[in-house]
Parts: structure tokens; C-alpha cells; sequence
């Protein structure tokens, strides 16, 4: 899990700095299928660059609280995984995962 937490909060930190200096995504120029919930929602997804860098940071975070066995670590890995759910793969796992995996106190 610390594995694809940091991976993960590492990519959308870069990938929303990235945004917002280059203008584009890391990666292809289309944005994959995420973007078309935001299409649909009429949001420039090329303007979503401070989400990708707050959900990013969020997972470092969590990694931390997880690391330094934090009370909060299990609620907040359940509130961004399902606020990273848009990212379907990803937080379509790692919801799954927690759920089943990380003990409750």
C-alpha cells in the first residue's frame, strides 16, 4: 500500500504542477477517460491542476499518518480514495483495498 501511495501522490503532485506550467497533462495531449465526467460537467480539465496537486499532497499525507500509525489514517484514506475515485483505477482499488485490508480501531 505505501508503494502505490506514494506513487500515486507523487504522480498527481507532479502531474498538477505540470498542468499548470505546460499547460497539458504528463503524458499523451488527450487527457485519459477520466476528463469526461469533467466534459460532461462543462470543466476544463486543463484548469484542474491545484486539484491534482491537493489530492497528490493529500496521499503523502496519508502516507505519513499511516507510517506514524495516526488515529485518523483509516477515515482519511477512505475520503481520498473515494475523492480519487473520478480517477477511476486508482481510486477504485485503493477504496477496496482499505476497506478490506486496514483495521479500525
Amino acid at each position: 500500500m505505501t508503494i502505490l501511495a506514494f506513487a500515486n501522490g507523487i504522480f498527481m503532485t507532479m502531474d498538477g504542477f505540470h498542468v499548470m506550467i505546460k499547460g497539458k497533462y504528463i503524458g499523451p495531449e488527450k487527457p485519459g477517460p477520466w476528463a469526461n465526467l469533467f466534459y460532461k460537467l462543462k470543466i476544463d480539465v486543463f484548469k484542474l491542476g491545484p486539484l491534482f496537486i491537493i489530492l497528490g499532497l493529500s496521499w503523502l499525507l496519508w502516507l505519513y499518518g499511516l507510517w506514524s500509525n495516526q488515529d485518523w489514517t483509516f477515515i482519511f484514506g477512505l475520503i481520498i480514495s473515494v475523492l480519487t475515485l473520478w480517477y477511476i483505477k486508482v481510486g477504485t482499488f485503493l477504496i477496496a483495498f482499505l476497506e478490506r485490508c486496514v483495521p479500525t480501531k
